[in-house]
This record gives C-alpha cells, structure tokens and sequence, in this order.
C-alpha cells in the first residue's frame, strides 16, 4: 500500500491548465551505454525505484489529473518485469500509452502481454543505419534486436515510429537512416538533434556537430520530406545551439506535462533534477495534483513573471518563455538567465564559441552512460 500523505494545505497561484502528457520513467537501468543520453549522471538504483503498487497509483492519479498520454520510458523499461501491469494501469486511468524502447529484450511473448494490457504504439531508438557504427554508438551489440523488435511492432499492428538522436557520430548518414526507418516500415521518424543535458552534456564536446555538418543534414531532411509525403512522417528537431533559436522547453515550464523519475521525483521536464534548490516534490509525500498546482519547483519558471531582462521586454516571450532553464543553468550556472542558445542572449557567445569550435581530434573518446552491474535484459524479461 501507498504511504499515508501530509496534509496538502499550499494556497492556489492562480488557475492552471491540466498537464495533458507525462513521462514515466520506469528506471534508469539501461544494456546501452550511450554517451548522449540526456539522463542524469547520477542514476537512480534499482533499489530506489517506485514498487509495482506504486506505479499503478501514479497512473491513476495522472489520469484523473487529467494527463492523455504517456510516454513509458527509462532508461530501458523493459527491465521492469512488471511492466505489463504498469501498462495496464495507465490504459485502466484512460491514458494513451507509448513505449519507448532500445528493443532489447522484446519478444513475441512479451510484445504480446503488453498489448493485452493495453499498450497502443512503440516508438524504437536506433543509433546508425549501419549494424557496426549501430552497436558502437550504443555501446552494445543491439542493431538485430532492434529489427527484431521492429518486425515484431509490425507484425503486431501498433503505431510505429523511430527516434534517432543526432550528434556529430551520425549526422552525415542521416539519408540512410529516413531510408532504414522506410525499410523497417516506421510510419515515423523523429531525428532529435542531441539536447545537452547529462551524459551528453559530459561528452558535448565529441558530440556537437559544426554548422556546415547540420546545414548538410537540413538539406537532406528537407529533400526526404519531400519524396516521403504521405508514406512517412519525418520530424526534424531543431538544433537550437546551431539555430540560435530558443525553444519552450517541453512545451513550457509546467505547461503541458511532467515526468516522473524512477524514484518517484515529480519534475516540470526531465532534466529539471539538475537545477539546485529545486525542491522537487516526491510521489511517496504529495499527490501529482499538489506537484502540478502548488508545488513551488512547478510555479517556480512556468509562464513569464519570472523573467528578467532580456527575456521580459522581447516579443518572443510569450513564444519561447525564455528558452529552457535547465540548458541555461548547463551553460551559465543560473536557471533563471535568458537560455545562451538565443541570439539575441546576453550570454550567446557561449554557445557560439562552442559551435564555431574546431572539431575534436580523431578518436577522442566519449564517456560512456553507466550503471551498476545487472543481470542481462534477456533474464529479467523472458
């Protein structure tokens, strides 16, 4: 059973929509090792991640939150063994539900348990359209589980589509990668350019990509775009380092959805656990209802009173709400600064002085996501 709660008695801030999207992180155990991984350095351990019973009360309390869809992530959220319950819990509260997964580890036999709790659509990471540069990229030989797991997905009917992060590793075979997605019939593609947050801010300096290298990129995505219409959705996330554009991050600060961490931490973004002081409210002693309402860490840079100049007299404001705080916080170690990425930034020559940097000698190593010792995806999830 739940822990009894302390009373919840914080004054309104006024009306807020509902969140209508929530990222549930199952754990941060993952068989992939990826040095752009946007999950924090420091990962949570199995032993403190949320119970079976646990899971299922914060789906119930999302969807009577109001929340539509979830993301089911990690991580790799097939190491849960009772993830078939989680799903059903989450369609049960009237929750769309997506996994996000590497693939491995998926069978028939678990694919199947999980449709019949009410799984509606896979989304499959893949990190080259080229099996060896595949399994190097992730750190683990897991390019045939991925087309495995994609014929599976297929066979099974589900909405389907595939997620590539973008780094300078990957870039120039972007055209092969859409035409991979084509071939294992993804009906959608997402090529997330690398947000530098975690392990991939660790190791930004091997992965960010030069202008002419994402200018090369764009014109390919728009080319394929093109000759796909109709066939494949082909989503191209934008490159705010290079762009010089911000971006709201997640829609906004506590504007349309929240993550749940593997420990039961309720954050306005994934990356928020970084920020100090935070305060982040924890599913085990508040309800999401008080995180999403009253919890100070949520009210703390949603909508624009917050701001300070620039941010605050800029027409863009009410489109960008000054940029993501947690990229502000990596770049200038103050959350509540106008995101550097902006040109128009107080601070935007950080970001383009890494940018226009010379590229990194050949074979400068990344370091590599780690996490303690396991057992093999394939023994926890037969």
């Amino acid at each position: 059973m739940t822990a009894a709660r302390p009373a919840e008695s914080a004054a309104p801030a006024g009306p807020v929509a509902p969140p209508w999207a929530l990222l549930a992180e199952l754990t941060h155990g993952c068989p992939l090792h990826c040095a752009y991984c946007s999950n924090p350095v420091e990962l949570v351990r199995r032993s403190a991640e949320l119970r079976t019973d646990e899971w299922a009360d914060v789906m119930r309390q999302a969807g009577e939150l109001g929340v539509v869809q979830t993301h089911i992530s990690g991580g790799e959220p097939l190491l849960r063994r009772d993830l078939p319950e989680i799903v059903d819990a989450a369609d049960s509260a009237g929750i769309h539900t997506q996994l996000v997964t590497s693939g491995v580890g998926l069978t028939r036999e678990r694919l199947t348990a999980l449709t019949d709790r009410g799984l509606r659509s896979v989304q499959l990471s893949v990190q080259h359209a080229e099996s060896a540069a595949s399994d190097r990229i992730a750190g683990h030989r897991s390019f045939a589980a991925k087309r495995k797991a994609a014929a599976l997905v297929r066979e099974a009917g589900l909405p389907f589509g595939l997620n590539v992060v973008l780094h300078r590793e990957n870039l120039d075979a972007l055209a092969a990668l859409i035409d991979l997605g084509l071939e294992w019939g993804a009906e959608r593609i997402e090529l997330a350019n690398t947000q530098f947050y975690g392990w991939a801010l660790v190791n930004r300096d091997r992965l960010l990509p030069g202008r002419e290298q994402i200018d090369r990129a764009r014109a390919v995505v728009e080319a394929r775009r093109e000759r796909l219409a109709g066939r494949m959705d082909v989503v191209w996330v934008v490159p705010d380092y290079v762009d010089g554009t911000a971006k709201p991050c997640m829609g906004g600060w506590g504007a349309v959805s929240l993550t749940v961490a593997p420990d039961g931490t309720v954050l306005p973004c994934p990356a928020a656990a970084t920020l100090p002081g935070l305060d982040a409210p924890n599913i085990r002693d508040r309800s999401l209802e008080w995180a999403w309402h009253h919890s100070p860490a949520f009210h703390r840079y949603r909508g624009t009173d917050w701001m300070a100049d620039p941010c605050r007299s800029c027409p863009q404001r009410e489109t960008d709400l000054g940029g993501c705080r947690c990229q502000a916080y990596a770049l200038t170690g103050d959350a509540a600064r106008t995101d550097p990425v902006c040109r128009l930034a107080p601070d935007h020559g950080l970001v383009r002085a890494l940018v226009d940097a010379p590229a990194p000698r050949p074979g400068l190593p990344t370091t590599p996501r780690s996490f303690p010792p396991t057992p093999h995806l394939e023994d926890r999830c037969d």
